[in-house]
């Protein structure tokens, strides 16, 4: 009951904010609901783990946009990579999901490798929220100017939903 209460109040506060000037917070709010979500019901680790990854880059991108002045060389790359490490590193314990790699192509019979397909997820979450500003500029330039509202945030979940559904049903 406490939790519901804290919950409402969160919501009605955010509702009082007036001014956002990018459409970061809503993404990095939207991909931390994302991985809340899926852990409450269930979804695979691997499917957590990208919007864990989704989630860091876009929360590293939203503090390198608010710092204005540049201080340090790569300060906003610093502070992305920064934000994905410091949050995918400790949280890979929860995550951990260890899985085969075969490479036919190495030696006469392959190699298998284990590798952690959770934080190969986190990798691809965090691709995804690089990649999608530029995406967004190319749908906008076809479009001849003509933008959706909140088309980067739709085109971010869309594209961690088709990743997630390719992971859920291929690999998990």
């Amino acid at each position: 009951m406490v939790y519901k209460k804290i919950f409402l109040i969160f919501v009605f506060l955010i509702f009082l904010i007036n001014f956002v000037s990018a459409h970061c917070p809503l993404c990095t709010i939207g991909a931390g609901v994302a991985a809340g979500a899926a852990v409450y019901l269930g979804v695979s680790k691997i499917i957590v783990a990208l919007f864990i990854g989704a989630f860091a880059v876009s929360i590293g991108w939203w503090f390198g946009n608010i710092i204005k002045k540049r201080y340090i060389p790569f300060q906003k790359t610093s502070l992305i990579v920064g934000s994905f490490l410091l949050t995918v590193i400790p949280l890979m314990p929860l995550f951990n999901v260890i899985g085969p790699l075969y490479l036919p192509f190495i030696g006469e019979y392959g190699k298998t490798y284990a590798i952690n397909y959770a934080l190969i997820g986190s990798i691809f979450g965090g691709l995804v929220v690089t990649s999608t500003p530029s995406i967004s500029q190319r749908i906008t330039k076809l479009r001849k100017g003509k933008m959706v509202p909140f088309q980067g945030i739709i085109l971010t979940f869309i594209l961690l939903l088709i990743i997630a559904l390719i992971i859920q049903f291929t690999i998990v």
